[in-house]
């Protein structure tokens, strides 16, 4: 950090002063935005991009050992960009002024991948936070596993900004508890804290004591002037410099909206309101006429702290180039987590069920993990409190814990919210393969974090066992019937239901293999018979492909039954009462099918072929592409019944005979 002294404090005060000069020109330009943050926390930003507050170096902005920066009240978004511009990212002026503006590298809330220094998707209150937690949890690990007693690879913060309506989410206080449990010292959050919410004074809403709160929950907590950046900075500095198993809050007191003074410390300082009186508060403040300004004294200041992040990132390099020669086992495994690298006979190493397997997916998935864990070391699991049910957890792995963070289990707790979205800031740090489970009934809980990851294209694992009304006695509270199809709807989102032990082994892989997007993989707890009649290698790269046939018809194609899961077994047996004309096809992801050529697709479903009917024990909606408008369903368009999976199945339809009669209305007489 450069000294924080007195002297400096005119120069943080011009920072902050311009920040808030972009902020109002850009929300002004087009006229939506959120004022209130970007203007209420500039001394926070000069503190953390112009004082030293921050590692990072906008040459190099993957540098492995910068500090990360998440904003998780994502609504103020034109604070990073401010900021980022000023201090040298790749973010040019022309764009910082097209904010909001179609095709930008300014979207009204950060993504990440669109603009350079964003490191989360973020704008859902809460989620920031729990993505904070996900990369202070990477980073423990990180350091644990490839520093060694001659060089510190790692030793960065993770530092996030979040204001009052964050804390007030449940996945906020679910991941909090976690970082508390877990000792994250590495993770400092800065509370925003002004009073205010979106429709009201915060008081509305809220009347605990923050300090108290974060202290509970094993946290060491600090109240300051949020507009003294001298004072900002020296917080941030004592928290960077206490390692004592406690994360850190920064309660920073600040006025929303400051610099308007119509507006500032009431609840339509929050949004765009303040943007009308601009060209009184660019005066007020100081600035000149000129919109979109930045003075020299501020451009040569960015420029010293440049050029001192480059002599501080050679210098790093230098060590790590030192740390690579003396470790080529632990590099290498680090460059195949940063590279997302799948071995390439990961199927191969997966071995073969026994023919006449019958065992419950989620029993096959805790098989299957184990070898994928044996090839891909980067891989680590969790599960909200879950393990002997979900089967996902690695037998030689050991637990995650602040004794052992190196261990590749992690014990989530019954917190599915922050579950997701803690997989998700351990996929943005791109170092590990990260992957949850719980129940399928509570992806819903875990659901937006989901839709995150689906949109920054993370390649997070969601493991979902218990997945129909297979489950049984518990009863329609946790019978999933329309949970598949609601993921399925995601877009970017691979949803994949395997009919036995050699698909699951396929989709761990489907997973494994994916770079551009997360997957969700939905196990049962019923045991279901293996497909014996086909292959291994045919079952598994049919898996791959997404949809593939199953039985081929013998005779002239009059009928195809397509089925996913559990429900394929059923498929496979009507289509022998129904004779040699009956094609049954296994579509264990759409998604994927959805993928394959024109040519793939006409093989495995032809056009010609209008007679079909689509089984799974959950709602049809989905179904219609493929089973067109001549087709039928045999599907539960209901919840479900509380008794034996195998009677909730008959009694809602999901039965051999069914099917066979269902098919035989659209077949030729």
């Amino acid at each position: 950090m450069q000294e924080s002294t007195s002297s400096l404090l005119p120069l943080l005060a011009k920072a902050a002063t311009e920040a808030r000069g972009l902020a109002i020109d850009a929300v002004h330009a087009c006229n939506s935005g959120h004022l209130g943050l970007p203007l209420g926390c500039a001394e926070i930003g000069a503190a953390l991009y112009a004082n030293g507050g921050l590692r990072y170096d906008p040459q190099n902005p993957n540098w492995l050992n910068r500090d990360r920066f998440i904003l998780s009240a994502g609504h103020g978004s034109m604070f990073l960009y401010s900021w980022l511009h000023l201090a040298g990212y790749e973010l040019s002026m022309e764009e910082v002024s097209h904010f909001r503006k179609l095709a930008s590298e300014t979207p009204g809330h950060p993504e990440y991948g669109d603009t350079a220094g964003v490191e989360a998707t973020t704008g859902p209150l809460g989620q920031g936070i729990a993505n904070a937690v996900g990369y202070a949890l990477s980073g423990k690990r990180a350091q644990a596993k490839f520093n060694t007693s001659e060089q510190t690879i790692f030793d960065h913060h993770v530092i996030a900004l979040h204001g009052d309506g964050c804390l007030q989410e449940g996945v906020a206080r679910e991941a909090i508890a976690f970082a508390g449990h877990n000792k994250l010292d590495n993770l400092i959050l800065i509370y925003d804290s002004n009073d205010v919410t979106l429709d009201a004074m915060a008081d509305q809403t809220q009347s605990e004591d923050a300090a108290l709160y974060y202290n509970s929950q094993g946290w060491d907590s600090v109240t300051i002037d949020g507009h003294d950046p001298i004072a900002v900075s020296e917080a941030l500095a004592a928290a960077k410099a206490d390692d004592n198993g406690k994360p850190k809050v920064i309660i920073a007191k600040t006025t929303i909206g400051r610099g308007i003074p119509e507006v500032e410390g009431t609840a339509k300082g929050h949004g765009e309101g303040g943007a009308q009186f601009a060209e009184t508060a660019r005066k007020n403040l100081g600035l000149p006429k000129s919109t979109f300004y930045v003075s020299d004294a501020l451009r040569d200041h960015f420029a010293a702290i440049r050029e001192q992040a480059s002599k501080d990132f050679a210098s790093w390099s230098s060590r790590y180039t030192e740390w690579k020669a003396a470790n080529p086992g632990l590099a290498n495994e680090l460059q195949d987590g940063i590279d997302q690298k799948t071995p390439a006979d990961l199927l191969d190493s997966i071995p073969p069920f026994e023919a006449g397997t019958k065992a419950a997916t989620r029993a096959s998935g805790g098989t299957v993990i184990q070898s994928v864990a044996q090839a891909m070391p980067q891989l680590i699991t969790g599960s909200a409190d879950l393990y002997g049910s979900t089967k996902n957890y690695i037998k030689d792995g050991g637990d995650c814990t602040p004794d052992d963070y190196t261990g590749r289990n992690i014990w989530f707790g019954i917190r599915e919210h922050a579950m997701g979205a803690i997989c998700n800031g351990i996929a943005y740090d791109g170092l590990f393969r990260a992957s949850g489970a719980t129940f399928l009934v509570f992806a819903d809980y875990v659901r937006p974090a989901i839709r995150l990851a689906a949109l920054a294209k993370l390649p997070v694992t969601y493991i979902f066992t218990h997945d129909s009304v297979g489950v049984g006695e518990d009863g329609p509270t946790h019978q999933p019937v329309e949970t598949v199809s609601g993921l399925r709807v995601i877009p970017n989102l691979d949803v994949i239901r395997p009919s036995d032990a050699e698909e699951t082994a396929a989709s761990y892989v489907a997973a494994m293999e994916r770079k551009d997007g997360p997957t969700a993989l939905i196990f049962s707890r019923q045991g279901i018979p293996s497909n014996d009649a086909l292959s291994v290698s045919d079952r598994r790269a049919g898996t791959l492909a997404g949809g593939y046939i199953a039985r081929q018809e013998t005779g002239e194609l009059q009928c195809i039954l397509l089925a996913t899961g559990s429900e394929v077994q059923h498929a496979l047996a009507a289509a022998e009462q129904l004779g040699d004309g009956t094609r049954v096809v296994s579509m264990p992801c759409f998604e994927r099918f959805d993928r394959q050529t024109a040519d793939y697709r006409e093989s495995v479903l032809p056009a010609s072929c209008r007679s079909r009917v689509a089984i799974e024990a959950g709602v049809s909606g989905t179904w219609g592409k493929y089973v067109g408008i001549d087709g039928k369903t045999v599907c539960i368009d209901r919840f479900g019944l509380s008794a034996p999976g195998g009677q909730v199945m008959e009694a809602l339809g999901i039965s051999v005979g069914n099917i066979a009669e269902t098919a035989r209305s659209l077949m030729p007489s």
